[in-house]
């Protein structure tokens, strides 16, 4: 009777536990939970397509800008080489004499002084160089390409049109005829910038370089690397390995959580008061750019080395204790090389956003028109995130476009540092 009672009541139960998970109510429920993920799932995949859209968006304005920035107009010119003005160095008579020659109809003085206008005032400099690399050129007669002036870069690009009237364009009747004279004997041709990679700052559009900012942009980082990343590692190994655990460890932990989300301008300030106000090192140098960088990166370098050591399994440092290594062959032996992978991947991480700050490389003083290339640590140097701001301010429209060449060397750089620090935590990544 007793079994009889159970087994009734034991169907009862299954019959209202059915019933409950098969009511209309349920399955409402159930289908709003399911609407619910659905809904969270287009918005997660609309909110990840908008910022694809303006990711490309702003790589296609920056590569559309700045593609014509790596050719350059050039000017062929039948120079002869004559002896007195080489050695008066006039060769600006004789790069006007070669260009003279290429356009006949040119013969009064007003229609001259426009031809001058669209060669480089730096072609006699190139041509000064080459005939000081080889000095039996002179008295001979050679064919040398010269740089363009911007204006007629920018006018063979199509920037600047033709079919405005003459008050309205940059470039008057007199040049344009004599730009189509060239074009016509084949005497301008559109060729790789390779001045944009080798040559330092300029007023002239198109004598200016990026190699000096780039040189500058490299001391800077063997400066801050040099100094946060021993530093760094070193502290992050103690306070997560050696340090107590009491309210002073706690307190510096927290404020190294709070440098790293500090404005990186703060830090300019600190070394503008400090660095140059204080120990009164050099303004526009590379080692106080370094140092403040240094500054900015050691948080970011800490927090990154405590997490890839809180990584290691505890089994490890057990195991390595277990068989009789003190605390320092513990670490160095066996903790150190395990977290190595993360370690890197901080500190490289950290190296890229010290090549892209500017804010505080303004304030001490690498905002500075140095033309130069920076032979130390103590020259006056720029940086490229630097050099892209003074070329955005500038008002001629060839800048513009080595404004956005620029910036794309920078990501340029900034991707392959990523790249290194993804390759490198996935080479000697370890999983447990």
């Amino acid at each position: 009777m007793t079994d009889l009672v159970e087994q009734d009541t034991r169907a009862m139960s299954v019959a209202v536990t059915k019933s409950r998970y098969q009511s209309e109510e349920f399955s409402a429920r159930l289908r709003r939970r399911y609407a619910a993920e659905r809904r969270f799932r287009i918005a997660g995949m609309l909110a990840v397509g908008v910022a694809s859209l303006m990711l490309v968006i702003l790589l296609g304005s920056i590569v559309s800008k700045g593609y014509t920035a790596f050719w350059q107009a050039q000017i062929r010119l039948e120079v002869t080489l004559d002896k007195q003005h080489v050695e008066e160095r006039n060769y600006t008579a004789l790069v006007r004499q070669a260009l003279y020659a290429q356009v006949p109809a040119a013969t009064d003085r007003a229609t001259r002084r426009s031809l001058n206008d669209l060669l480089s005032s730096g072609a006699p400099y190139e041509l000064e160089a080459m005939v000081n690399a080889n000095p039996s050129l002179v008295g001979t007669t050679q064919t040398v390409w010269v740089r363009a002036d911007d204006e007629i870069d920018q006018f063979m690009k199509g920037f600047i049109r033709r079919d405005v009237p003459e008050s309205e364009r940059r470039l008057n009747d007199v040049k344009i005829a004599a730009i189509d004279a060239l074009v016509a004997n084949g005497s301008i041709r559109s060729t790789f910038n390779t001045t944009l990679f080798t040559a330092g700052d300029s007023r002239e559009p198109e004598q200016a370089g990026i190699l000096g900012a780039v040189v500058g942009s490299a001391l800077t980082l063997v400066v801050t690397m040099l100094l946060s990343v021993p530093i760094g590692i070193a502290a992050a190994v103690y306070l997560e390995e050696f340090a107590p655990k009491n309210r002073w460890t706690d307190l510096i932990e927290v404020n190294i959580n709070n440098l790293a989300a500090v404005p990186s301008i703060i830090f300019g300030l600190l070394g503008l008061a400090v660095f140059l106000g204080f120990f009164g090192l050099p303004r526009s140098a590379p080692l106080v750019g370094g140092l403040v960088m240094a500054l900015m990166t050691l948080p970011v370098i800490i927090i990154a080395s405590r997490v890839a050591l809180k990584a290691v399994p505890p089994s490890i440092r057990e195991a390595a204790l277990g068989v009789g290594a003190s605390p320092l062959q513990t670490v160095t032996h066996h903790v150190l090389p395990l977290a190595l992978p993360g370690i890197l991947t901080g500190t490289i991480i950290g190296m890229a956003r010290a090549l892209g700050e500017t804010a505080p490389l303004l304030m001490i003083g690498m905002v500075a028109f140095i033309v130069d290339i920076p032979g130390g640590l103590t020259d006056s140097a720029t940086a490229i995130p630097v050099q892209i701001y003074m070329w955005a301010d500038s008002p001629e429209r060839a800048f513009t476009e080595r404004t956005s060449a620029a910036i794309l060397i920078l990501l340029a750089f900034l991707i392959l540092m990523n790249g290194l620090a993804v390759f490198l935590r996935k080479k000697f990544e370890r999983r447990w």
